[in-house]
């Protein structure tokens, strides 16, 4: 979308549309605004309430775009950059209490209306009878009025099917057969519909709202050993802060100074608190619990991981689920079709059987009220909203309705072995050199690899500096995938790279190959390090499989899963890892053979892979879905179509319960909505229930789908 923006001319416009509280009410939207000349690139969230458009002024004034928004009943309120892109709302203040909230609304204030007319007719019909039929008539033509209004600003910007047309149209009818009480309560249980469905959509946006809140207003900067406090919003990467024992933490940073246990929980969902010391980092939003800490500023405001967070979840909300786009297509001609089936009623009893007209209008105007799409096309997004904000409160990231279905219909998942199944942080367990002492082999070897980030090579790394030894001068580095890296240190071509491929340099001494055998069995990965072509030694690190990593996969076979592991690293120790978690494994595998693997999964149903995001890219592309494991980082953000936050194992098979929760939701929900439409098209028809039974039935309807999804957001466990 972005690539496509940029090659539009015009000024890309936000706004806040207060009352799109349904799926129904953003086409209504999109469908008035894609008809005005110099619109495009719109993008529209009913969950956020947000519009986004590019607009092109010489055609249409911007003034004329909000008039034709409003004359469709929304309120438009302009944000003049995008929430997240610099005016993150942080803290916001303490929202007055539901009741007021409600009544503030525009709609709240015509149920009062409507309802204290009602209870007029009521009573002027029981003291005056002869006044029966006129005393419904305020009620009736008020909301006459309103809706009427709206549907016929709704046709003309090409929404002629709406579900206001169709309610005063049969309004409408209701008036001229006599049937004034019928209209009037028709109008008054339409409102109080809408209202619920607004209420209800609001409860379903809490989640979004409740993260943003978690950022303070304050922090307090440091600047010359003096403590001042300024807004979080203003705080700027390089900043220092002092965070207090149960301050919330105002910015992602890295602790310079100070020890203390940090409750993370409000970000990642992690229960227990983890220990920050110097060098680690922490998020914001976060709760510092026991210690001082002094922080040094990471991401500005509109870029730390709560603003990253919800811009995802936003974006994700935008994404259409399959399910989704497939209901509005069939919506779009079920409307028109289901029009056309009121008006058959309407005639052809009393054109072919001799029908009443009166008793036969008076079906046809209800069927109408009945044919109305507004709980089948919300019975997917609300339940994909709330599937998405359950996961959010867990940790558990995913890039839209797509990705969230799809992870529930896997049948496989594939995992990277380094910093997936395992802690990602191997040591150096032995070493054995063949040419030269020790300290220059891992002098040698960590200087070749002084330009990598793999886990390997930073453990590599840190023994160097453990002792004392000074990386040595190196350029022309480069990495060889599924095999080492490759350097010139100090005028001299160097090589770290597994043994297969030290092999196809120049055989391997027989004591050298020995150890490799007896540590690979022993679950140890080895490097041969090689200089100008003949072998200096060797070095054996070990990473051990993550805590939870048995216990995630036992789960994901209890969900009728089959969990592989596909590494790199040689069969011994893939074999040796496997065996302890209790799954099968492909090791000895380069990039492409992963993605052959992934490929060969797939043939028996979607597959999942689950990696860092980085490496094993042909892999993550190749799967059907991509998970990142990453506590929180760039890479668990931004990559991949899902990301665990809090690096569990476990927390897969959590992802998956949910998925599949949130799919079981969406057919109830449809069954809801259909189940109700087909009682009530044969009750209608067959005279049974008249006109504002058929109303209940389409707002009883929604609000249904609606509390239905509310569930999800309570969903625990794994299935």
């Amino acid at each position: 979308m972005a690539e496509t923006e940029t090659r539009i001319a015009g000024t890309a416009l936000r706004y806040r549309v207060a009352g799109m509280d349904c799926p129904s009410c953003a086409g209504k939207v999109e469908t008035a605004l894609s008809r005005l000349p110099g619109t495009a690139a719109v993008r529209i969230n009913f969950q956020t309430q947000i519009l986004a458009f590019r607009l092109d002024e010489a055609a249409t004034p911007r003034a004329e775009v909000e008039a034709r928004i409003r004359a469709l009943g929304y309120g438009m309120e302009e944000e003049a950059a995008p929430r997240l892109a610099g005016a993150l709302p942080i803290a916001a203040e303490a929202e007055p209490p539901l009741w007021r909230r409600v009544l503030a609304e525009p709609k709240a204030r015509l149920a009062l209306l409507l309802g204290g007319l009602v209870g007029l007719g009521v009573l002027a019909g029981a003291a005056w009878p002869q006044l029966e039929g006129a005393a419904w008539w305020p009620a009736a033509l008020v909301g006459l009025a309103y809706f009427g209004r709206k549907a016929i600003a709704l046709a003309r910007a090409g929404s002629p099917f709406s579900i206001e047309m169709l309610m005063s149209i049969a309004t409408l009818g209701a008036l001229a057969i006599g049937a004034a009480s019928e209209a009037a309560m028709v109008v008054f249980l339409f409102t109080i519909g809408e209202l619920l469905e607004g209420v209800a959509a609001g409860r379903a946006r809490a989640g979004i709202q409740a993260l943003a809140a978690l950022v303070p207003r304050h922090a307090l900067k440091l600047e010359g050993g003096v403590a001042s406090p300024v807004p979080a919003a203003s705080l700027a990467p390089g900043d220092l802060v002092l965070v207090r024992p149960g301050d919330r933490i105002p910015a992602d940073g890295v602790v310079v100074e100070g020890h203390s246990e940090v409750d993370e929980s409000p970000v990642t969902g992690e229960s227990i608190p983890v220990v920050k010391a110097e060098g680690d980092t922490v998020f914001a939003g976060s709760v510092n619990a026991s210690g001082a800490l002094q922080l040094r500023v990471t991401r500005a405001a509109a870029d730390n991981t709560i603003a990253r967070i919800i811009r995802l979840v936003e974006e994700a909300q935008e994404a259409k689920a399959p399910t989704a786009r497939f209901i509005e297509r069939f919506a779009a001609w079920y409307t028109p079709a289901a029009v056309l089936v009121a008006a058959l009623v309407v005639v052809a009893p009393p054109l072919l059987a001799g029908g009443d007209w009166g008793t036969w209008l008076y079906r046809g105007l209800a069927l109408l009220l009945v044919a109305c799409p507004c709980a089948l096309v919300l019975s997917t997004p609300a339940a994909i909203a709330s599937g998405l904000a359950a996961g959010t409160r867990r940790g558990l990231l995913v890039k839209g309705g797509g990705a969230l279905e799809m992870i529930g219909r896997v049948r496989a998942i594939a995992f990277d072995k380094t910093g997936t199944l395992t802690e990602g942080r191997p040591r150096v367990t032995d070493t054995l050199p063949l040419a030269g002492p020790e300290r220059v082999l891992l002098a040698m070897a960590a200087s070749a690899e002084s330009a990598s980030s793999h886990p390997l090579a930073r453990a590599i790394q840190q023994r160097a500096a453990e002792e004392g030894m000074p990386l040595r001068p190196t350029r022309e580095a480069r990495a060889l995938p599924g095999r080492g890296v490759e350097a010139v240190v100090g005028g001299k071509r160097v090589a770290v790279s597994a043994p297969h491929h030290a092999e196809s340099l120049a055989p391997l001494p027989e004591p050298a190959r020995q150890a490799v055998a007896d540590w690979e069995a022993a679950g140890k990965t080895v490097v041969v390090v090689t200089v100008e072509g003949a072998h200096t030694g060797l070095i054996a690190l070990r990473d051990e499989p993550r805590e939870d990593a048995a216990e995630g996969i036992a789960a994901l076979r209890r969900l009728g899963l089959t969990p592989v592991m596909l590494t790199g690293d040689n069969p011994r120790t893939g074999a040796a890892i496997a065996e302890r978690l209790g799954l099968e494994v492909k090791a000895g595998l380069l990039p492409a053979d992963k993605q052959r693997e992934i490929a060969a999964l797939a043939v028996a149903g979607p597959v999942a892979m689950v990696g860092d995001g980085i490496n094993d890219a042909p892999a993550l592309a190749a799967a059907s879905i991509g998970i990142a494991m990453g506590g929180g980082t760039d890479v668990a953000l931004e990559t991949a179509d899902a990301a665990l936050l809090n690096s569990r194992v476990r927390d897969l098979a959590a992802l998956v319960a949910l998925s599949r929760a949130t799919l079981a939701n969406i057919r109830q929900n449809v069954a809801i909505a259909l189940g109700l439409k087909a009682v009530f098209l044969v009750t209608t028809v067959t005279g049974v229930t008249g006109l504002w039974p058929a109303v209940l039935a389409d707002t009883g309807a929604t609000v249904l789908v609606t509390l239905n999804a509310l569930r999800l957001l309570r969903h625990r466990g794994e299935d």
